[in-house]
Order: structure tokens, then C-alpha cells, then sequence
């Protein structure tokens, strides 16, 4: 046994205080700080207005600057527009359920914006660049409908608030990679996504995963998706002990998406054989896709248990009448993950009217090529759903989506940020991908058309996306 200094020497009041922290980390270890943006935790939802996405107000640079971004946890990137070359119309004219203008970036207007050249690790195609000098480009190529965004990667300081922990609640400045998107197409342009998006996957690049290298909380995150077109967004939460976990899977020998191991697709108390597959989740899309076979078990169950008549709207196959005497009896869904774990369906319809006062109720799944699945915000809601990174599990437990401690949301005052606050280093790599090694766009739905024809869907509900989803895309950090 090492025995110890002298009483009363420096070493030993040196080895007492080593203790005494030691004593207190293990004491207080489970009170980790959290972190929200400056302007909140509460997120929004705005319907067909903007492609029902969820939204986040962020706050970047200094002096800051406000961007309503879309929320995704199927992409890293976090881009606005910025330098506009091609942008969709910030004016919040253009936006019912708007009351004040969008922003557009600037990075010469902000005294903590740093541009990234094509010598730094994160511009994967670096090396192609003519200078290493270079500022690093980047360009986000979507393959469905002419969607992309491109532009220039800066690093600039995203404002926060942080709560629990040790610490009182206070600013926070983390530094942060930042798309300056200068050219955006396609759904970018009509409605989907006007002021950025803001990528909550686990590659390097993501704001999570640059908030935990530097420090600041565990890689983990929370999102919360209410009934109410609101929820709640908070960075380094690992969620309540009592929630249900699953644990994420790889694809193809790698971990870089949100992907769980589905066992069964229940339908009522009916769980059809080899009704299982791998769903990435993902809280930009707005429906929920299962792989075309599994699809057509899940849906017949689904269809003999309504014992209705089956309708076909637009592009979803299983919808019911709504009659006078109200809709059918609708089976529970529920997903059974790894470990036996059960995710119950909330909500597995949506409404929708057919132009002539028809009100319909429809399954909002949808066939998907191949054998990978994606859980969609349709399923999420009235959970707190937890992406953890560090422990590589998926958290689930319902909620009302307000703030962690069960009281109105947090848009509250912080207290200034300490002085001489100095920037973390960023991460050193990039990868944005999908489920088979290319990235993963968000599930933008482009706004339905204002003046539909007497035929087609006018009225959808708080879910509901007309358009194919977008599956892939490819992010390449390249000259543009």
C-alpha cells in the first residue's frame, strides 16, 4: 500500500483536495449540463406553410443573427442562407404563419466568423482544391427533385443557454461549422426549409457532436414532438431513467446514422411474421417508410382489422370515410425493437379532405425500395424521443413536450457569458451520410399547391406531405 506524504505538506493537501473532487464528481456525475438555444427550447411546427418540418429559432455569430432552421436528425450539416445568390424569399410576407422576416448570414458582418480552408480536416475534398488556402466549398446534392444547397463552410459561435448540471444557468458560445449557403434548388426554393437546416446527425460535422468535442455536454440530444405544433429540443440529454432503450445498429459494418433493429411491426395483437427490418430515424421526414415488402404484410393485417371501406388519396392507398357515425375502430400499431422493446404508435392516422367535405383517415406509412425503413415524425410524437450518441442507444418515454423539469418551455433570460470565453477546438472530420454510405437528405415535402384541383387533397392534417420522400443525397465538401 503507497503510503501517504507528511501530514500537512504540500503533496498532502494536494492528494486531500484530488480526493475530495473525486468524491464530488461522483456525488453530483449525474446532474449533467444541458444545453438549448438562446432563444429557447420550444420548437415549431408550421404545417403546409413550411412543408411540415420542425423548427428551431438559432441564433449565430456576433453581433448574433436569428435563423428559423429545420430540424433533422437524418443529416450532420447545419447551413443558412447566406451571401444569397439564389435563396428562397425571406420576407415574412410570403409566410402566413410568420410574424417577422427571416435572416440571411453574413460572415464579414460577424466578428466571430472563421472561414474554413480546403487545408482543414473537415473539407474532405481538400486535397482537389488548386490552394490549400482556399476557402473549403461545399455542396449538398439531392436526387429528388433538383434539390441541393452549396455554398462555403465557416466556423462562427451558435448561442445557447445551458441548464443543470453544476452550474447556474448561463450563455453559452459554442463554435460550430457553418454551411453559408449561398445557392439553393428545388423544395429550398418553395417553402421547404427557407432560413437553413440545422443537422442533428452523428457525423463530426453535426452541431451535437461539435458541442460534446468541445466539451460543453455529452453527444446526445432530445427532441420532442407535441400534439400541440410544438416541442421541445435540448442538447446532452440522456433522457430519464425509466425510458425505453434500443440500442443503434450499424449498417454495412459502420455506425454513422440513427438506426434501430425492428423485430416486428404489430398490428392490433397481430404481429405479422418476418415483418422485421432496420429503420433509420429520423425527424425530417414527415411519414414513416417501411420496405415494400414488410409494407404490404402490415397494411393487409391493417386493412381486414379496420373492417371499413378502403379509399386511395392521392398517393396514400389505405384511407377510411369518416361517416355519421364516426370512423371505424382503429387497430394499435407498435413497433417492437431489439431487446424486446415496445414503441407504441400514438398516432397512426391522419386526416384529410378530398375537396367535396369527404373527411378521410389515413395509415401514414408508405412503401420503400429495398429493406431499410425510416421511422418518421408521424411515429415520434407525444415522445421524448433521445438520441444518444455516447451510449449509442435510442430513448423513448412519453411526454408532453414541455421543458425536463415538467414546466412551461425555456425561453428564458440568461446571464451574461463569462469574460475572456474562449472558442473549443472543432472536430476534425466530416461524415454525412445514409443508410448504405452516402448522406442523408432531410424528408422535405415541397409546400402543396395553394389551389388544388376538386380532386385532390385540400385540407391535410399536421402531418401530412404530398411529395416522394428524399431519400439520398450526397454532401461532398467540393470546388463548386
Amino acid at each position: 500500500m503507497t503510503s501517504w506524504p507528511k501530514r500537512e505538506s504540500v503533496e498532502h493537501m494536494r492528494l486531500l483536495l484530488s480526493n475530495d473532487l473525486k468524491r464530488q464528481k461522483l456525488k453530483l456525475g449525474s446532474q449533467k449540463q444541458m444545453l438549448f438555444p438562446s432563444q429557447g427550447s420550444e420548437t415549431h411546427f408550421y404545417g403546409n406553410d413550411l412543408s411540415w418540418l420542425h423548427y428551431a429559432w438559432i441564433d449565430i455569430g456576433t453581433p448574433n443573427t436569428s435563423f428559423l432552421v429545420a430540424l433533422d436528425a437524418g443529416s450532420d450539416l447545419l447551413w443558412v442562407p447566406c451571401n444569397c445568390v439564389q435563396c428562397a424569399p425571406l420576407s415574412s410576407s410570403y409566410y402566413s404563419m410568420l410574424d417577422k422576416d427571416l435572416n440571411e448570414y453574413s460572415p464579414a458582418r460577424s466578428s466571430t466568423s472563421k472561414h474554413l480552408s480546403c487545408s482543414y480536416q473537415l473539407c474532405e475534398l481538400g486535397p482537389n482544391c488548386q490552394s490549400p488556402k482556399e476557402r473549403c466549398p461545399y455542396t449538398v446534392n439531392y436526387f429528388s427533385e433538383n434539390t441541393s444547397s452549396s455554398g462555403f463552410l465557416f466556423e462562427d459561435q451558435l448561442h445557447l443557454t445551458s441548464v443543470g448540471g453544476h452550474e447556474h444557468q448561463g450563455a453559452v458560445r459554442a463554435p460550430v461549422v457553418i454551411g453559408c449557403g449561398s445557392k439553393q434548388s428545388g423544395t429550398y426554393l418553395d417553402g421547404a426549409a427557407p432560413d437553413g437546416v440545422m443537422g442533428l446527425g452523428p457525423g463530426e460535422i453535426s452541431v451535437p457532436s461539435s458541442l460534446a468535442k468541445s466539451g460543453f455536454v455529452s453527444r446526445s440530444f432530445s427532441l420532442c414532438f407535441g400534439k400541440s405544433n410544438s416541442g421541445t429540443i435540448f442538447f446532452g440529454d440522456q433522457g430519464p431513467e425509466n425510458q425505453r432503450q434500443s440500442s443503434f445498429v450499424s449498417l454495412d459494418g459502420k455506425y454513422n446514422t440513427y438506426v434501430v433493429e425492428v423485430q416486428h411491426y404489430c398490428v392490433g395483437g397481430t404481429c405479422p411474421k418476418q415483418s422485421g427490418y432496420q429503420a433509420l430515424v429520423d425527424s425530417g421526414s414527415s411519414f414513416t417508410f417501411l420496405p415494400s415488402e414488410i409494407f404490404t404484410k402490415v397494411v393487409t393485417e391493417f386493412d381486414e382489422q379496420m373492417n371499413a371501406t378502403r379509399f386511395s388519396i392521392e398517393d396514400f392507398s389505405y384511407c377510411y370515410k369518416a361517416s355519421s357515425r364516426g370512423l371505424p375502430s382503429i387497430p394499435n400499431m407498435k413497433l417492437v425493437l431489439a431487446a424486446n422493446q415496445s414503441f407504441v404508435i400514438q398516432n397512426p392516422m391522419f386526416t384529410i379532405s378530398n375537396g367535396l367535405g369527404d373527411n378521410f383517415y389515413c395509415a401514414g406509412i408508405q412503401p420503400i425500395p429495398g429493406m431499410i425503413g425510416i421511422i418518421g415524425q408521424n411515429f415520434l410524437e407525444g415522445y421524448r424521443m433521445v438520441f444518444d450518441w455516447e451510449n449509442m442507444k435510442l430513448g423513448w418515454s412519453r411526454s408532453k413536450c414541455q421543458d425536463i423539469g415538467g414546466s412551461a418551455k425555456l425561453p428564458l433570460t440568461p446571464t451574461p457569458p463569462p469574460s475572456g470565453l474562449t472558442s473549443n477546438p472543432l472536430p476534425t472530420t466530416e461524415q454525412q451520410r445514409s443508410p448504405h454510405g452516402h448522406a442523408v437528405a432531410p424528408a422535405i415535402a415541397g409546400k402543396a399547391t395553394p389551389k388544388p384541383s376538386a380532386a385532390s387533397p385540400d385540407v391535410v392534417s399536421r402531418h401530412c406531405a404530398m411529395s416522394s420522400l428524399l431519400l439520398s443525397l450526397v454532401l461532398c465538401l467540393c470546388l463548386i
